[in-house]
């Protein structure tokens, strides 16, 4: 489903370039949960948003099945984002202005993707039920991050991409929302690729894959 093959990217630091990434092949299943590991500073963030058509790399290919994210154009890659990715990151960047419901609703309604039974089997599983006419200031770090996920799943993507996405949680409730995570993404049979420093949470997904000097190691 999702296929990196020899990603490279680096950085301009004053009169030099830093390597960040310096040929990552990388490989997700439909259904398959990843766990992507390593230090600070390996590139970690740095692939996920190569991979979600944040940034354009600088010689590689990021493919999802028959589409080359690496060959479109800023806006080709912006579509295909809005329409087949579900991002989660360790700040919920939810909209302010907009209930709880709305925002679950945001991106599939964009994307002209939304499904009415999906969204209320979301906001059953995820306990958001009771919460629907809040807005996110009214909301705990825990209960922001559960609608942040429903939003990333609602437009059914092919790909879910977490960026430490409990870093702001605490431990119970990190391990809560990975549960929920995990399950909902085997309940669509989208991948899942979630960087994380924690080794519990890695143990809770199917694979490792560790990323030390800009490779897979």
């Amino acid at each position: 489903m999702l296929s990196v093959r020899a990603l490279q990217k680096s950085y301009r630091s004053g009169p030099d370039r830093v390597s960040v990434l310096r040929g990552v092949d990388l490989d997700v299943a439909p259904g398959e949960s990843v766990a992507l590991t390593g230090e600070s500073g390996s590139g970690k963030s740095t692939l996920l948003h190569l991979i979600a058509g944040l940034d354009a790399a600088d010689a590689g290919e990021v493919r999802f099945g028959d589409t080359l994210i690496s060959q479109l154009s800023d806006a080709g890659r912006a579509a295909f984002r809005r329409d087949h990715l579900g991002l989660v990151f360790q700040q919920f960047n939810l909209i302010p202005s907009l209930s709880v419901a709305d925002n679950l609703a945001f991106q599939s309604r964009i994307a002209g993707r939304h499904d009415a039974a999906w969204q209320a089997e979301l906001i059953e599983r995820l306990g958001l039920g009771s919460l629907l006419k809040r807005y996110p200031e009214q909301l705990s770090g825990g209960q922001q991050q559960r609608v942040a996920i429903g939003r990333a799943l609602a437009v059914k993507p092919l790909l879910l991409l977490a960026d430490e996405p409990t870093g702001n949680l605490d431990e119970a409730t990190a391990d809560e929302v990975m549960s929920l995570s995990r399950d909902l993404v085997s309940r669509t049979g989208c991948g899942f690729l979630m960087v994380t420093h924690s080794a519990r949470l890695a143990a809770m997904l199917d694979r490792r894959v560790h990323l030390h000097a800009g490779l897979i190691a």
